[in-house]
């Protein structure tokens, strides 16, 4: 059905290729480009069948970019490369007329910050040149954005507080070592909090705000107010929030590593010189650290993650709580990655295929939720990350 071209090849890489590949009659062709290629090799290896082609490409450089497209020629390229790349290659898609989709939005990689603005801004480009752009095609922001999208168009007339919770109770048996790319995690959680409030944000201290959630067969955590993404386009696009906030769950162990890596510098995005040059600090801490993508084999236990949403239906006040369990042991089986990755790469390949069914289709710009949540929310039981609803409970938050 269609030619696709993905970049990146990390543990989201590993699962969304996995995924296209089972599915042939809609992804006819899969290239996977990175630019370190004997890491796509492995990973079209594991895949076997020669499905995936591979190619090497530095996404920082448009013209790079444009070449690879042209030649390659696909219907859809799928972004889960760094965050900081993704305006680059929104550039090279607008430049070549091809549609694009990514799992999350873009942050400069001079200043700690993300925000859809940057992107957005290329919605009239999109819309005149005739091409779709998909924002945000991951879990969190993704999967939790179409939850919203599908409570809103089934089982709402107005949503009025939502609580997004994100919980890893899993165990992967290191000291300390983060769920994806080191750099882009640690810059995420140390960040101050904000949350949508009676139409204003409000900002907090980072993990200022916190409290005990239970989570559906997992049991209590305690949860941290943080700032996530998916907040700016929700509030955006469902205006009778009064509002909006993200939890998510963290281990003592892990806050007591996070502070101490804060407190001595280990988190600075300034270079500092070492040894006659130049250091990023938070980019040799990534290179000592464990790799997110060699986690799995020791990983046990489960990811909680959901949408805990109140308002009215039929002039009466209701509570609605949808999620999806995964198990880090499982996600392992089946493709050789964690949990955290897995629940990132299935709904970029979901993503990518409601694009090349014509059912996400439409020239511009949109976030998740702006698009029929329905056929997303079937495919989510199919491929691997079945939803759970409980209605009229406790909400806790």
């Amino acid at each position: 059905m269609g030619k696709v071209l993905v970049i990146g090849a990390g543990g989201v890489s590993t699962v969304a290729v996995h995924k296209m590949a089972s599915i042939p009659e809609v992804f006819s062709e899969i290239m996977l480009a990175s630019r370190t290629k004997l890491k796509c090799d492995a990973i079209a290896a594991k895949i076997g069948k020669n499905r995936v082609q591979t190619a090497q490409i530095d996404a920082d450089k448009v013209p790079v970019l444009v070449k690879l497209i042209r030649s390659y020629n696909p219907d859809i390229v799928v972004n889960v490369a760094l965050p900081y790349q993704d305006l680059h290659i929104m550039d090279a898609c607008l430049e070549t007329g091809v549609a694009y989709l990514d799992t999350a939005n873009y942050e400069p990689l001079e200043e700690a910050k993300y925000e859809y603005g940057w992107q957005w801004a290329y919605q009239e480009r999109y819309r005149k040149a005739g091409i779709t752009a998909i924002l945000g095609c991951g879990f969190d922001p993704g999967v939790t954005s179409v939850y919203t999208a599908y409570a809103a168009k089934h089982h709402f007339d107005e949503m009025h507080y939502l609580d997004i919770v994100d919980c890893n109770a899993g165990d992967h048996g290191k000291p300390f070592a983060t769920n994806f790319n080191p750099e882009i995690n640690i810059r995420e959680v140390t960040q101050k909090g904000k949350y949508w409030d009676n139409g204003n944000w409000v900002w907090t201290r980072p993990h200022q705000i916190h409290k005990p959630l239970n989570y559906p067969e997992i049991g209590p955590k305690e949860s941290y107010l943080i700032y996530h993404e998916e907040l700016e386009s929700l509030v955006k696009n469902f205006p009778t929030l009064k509002r909006a906030r993200f939890w998510m769950t963290f281990g003592q162990e892990y806050l007591t590593h996070l502070r101490v890596i804060q407190n001595i510098g280990m988190a600075g995005i300034e270079p500092v010189m070492f040894d006659g040059r130049e250091i990023i600090p938070i980019q040799f801490l990534k290179a000592v650290l464990p790799d997110p993508g060699e986690l799995g084999e020791n990983y046990k236990g489960w990811t909680s993650i959901g949408c805990r949403i109140r308002g009215i239906k039929d002039g009466k006040e209701r509570t609605y709580y949808i999620y999806n369990n995964c198990s880090h042991e499982a996600a392992y089986k089946e493709t050789g990655t964690q949990a955290v990755s897995y629940t990132t790469g299935v709904p970029a390949a979901i993503g990518t295929m409601m694009y090349l069914k014509g059912i996400w289709k439409k020239p511009g710009v949109y976030n998740v939720e702006e698009f029929d949540p329905d056929p997303f929310m079937e495919q989510l039981n199919i491929l691997g990350l079945p939803w759970n609803e409980l209605h009229n409970v406790d909400l806790e938050v």
